[in-house]
């Protein structure tokens, strides 16, 4: 599910949170169902849809699949979708002429019910989803050019393999990143073999150019509020960090940030109990990208957020105390 979320998300731009299906309805499913898929209630674009995840690939038959399709669509009464980890192109024509939804991560979105049919094979750019805003992935791509300006590890100088594996982030979300980072003009790519990204204008000017086009979005996906922190390392963020970079006094709320996946990660070993999208002592501000990884080796000793994913995360604040030290610490970047 982890490879889904972060495909749907970098395809379509939608955060989805699939739930497994209540016990007892797992319990009244016949063996062959249980032993062929796990099956996930999920929301997406306000369509109540069942994931059927495929447990072995080598299992894969059509004539099965209608079978398997027809039987949980009367069942759940709703619009089923199978996840495939891959698929033969006889196998997904046949899909396709039957009218079958399947998503195979990395590949293909073919949901018929909903129309929608994205087909990533990434040797056309015109035919893939372009945003009038980065990508989360562009953007921390942005950012950590210009904040690892004086670092050893240059963007620049990298494969986007090599990128991937110093981001984190997988092959195909680099190349989404670097294609939409393209798209908006903002690099051009090099190399023929082996790729290499050229940021067309300095570093004062690519984070101006993009701040006047309204390119760059707010990191935060959410926030959650609990009472307690658990011991797990986070970087202060909002006004917990913006005390760090002007002279606005700290905050009495605590703010602490953390990319989407690692809030999911502890809420699923409840060592976040108790949430709640109020109040509390902490309030966590869950993000699209990797603060952390972002951070790097920043003089900030790896304890506040990054100066431009806060100004971005705050820029709407209407509180003057807000604006005043975002002033100053836009003004104290080193370009």
């Amino acid at each position: 599910m982890k490879q889904l979320r972060q495909y749907l998300y970098e395809t379509l731009g939608t955060e989805i949170q699939p739930e497994p299906i209540a016990k007892e309805q797992l319990n009244k499913m016949p063996l062959y169902i249980n032993e062929t898929y796990n099956l996930f209630d999920l929301v997406l674009f306000n369509q109540n849809l069942l994931l059927a995840e495929q447990k072995q690939v080598n299992n894969f038959s059509i004539s099965q699949t209608e079978k398997h399709f027809d039987f949980l669509k009367n069942t759940f009464s709703k619009k089923v979708v199978f996840i495939l980890a891959e698929i033969t192109a006889i196998n997904r024509k046949r899909l396709i002429e039957k009218g079958i939804n399947f998503i195979v991560p990395n590949k293909q979105i073919y949901l018929p019910e909903l129309l929608l049919d994205l087909r990533e094979s990434f040797s056309n750019p015109k035919t893939k989803r372009k945003t009038e805003k980065l990508l989360p992935s562009a953007q921390f791509l942005l950012i950590y050019h210009i904040l690892h300006r004086n670092d050893g590890w240059q963007i620049e100088e990298h494969s986007f393999k090599e990128i991937a594996k110093k981001t984190g982030y997988t092959a195909m979300a680099i190349t989404n990143a670097v294609e939409n980072l393209k798209y908006h003009e903002i690099i051009e790519i090099k190399g023929e073999k082996e790729k290499f990204i050229r940021f067309i204008n300095d570093r004062h000017e690519i984070w101006d150019n993009a701040v006047r086009r309204d390119l760059l979005i707010n990191p935060v996906l959410k926030q959650v509020f609990a009472d307690n922190k658990t011991n797990v390392f986070m970087l202060q963020s909002n006004a917990s960090a913006l005390s760090e970079y002007s002279d606005m006094n700290p905050s009495k709320q605590k703010f602490y940030a953390m990319e989407k996946n690692k809030f999911y990660g502890l809420e699923k070993i409840n060592l976040l109990s108790s949430t709640n999208y109020y109040e509390g002592e902490y309030c966590f501000e869950i993000w699209k990208y990797n603060p952390e990884t972002l951070v790097g080796n920043q003089p900030n000793n790896a304890q506040v957020v990054d100066p431009l994913s806060l100004y971005l995360s705050l820029r709407e604040s209407k509180d003057e105390r807000i604006e005043m030290a975002l002033e100053q610490l836009i003004n104290k970047v080193e370009w």
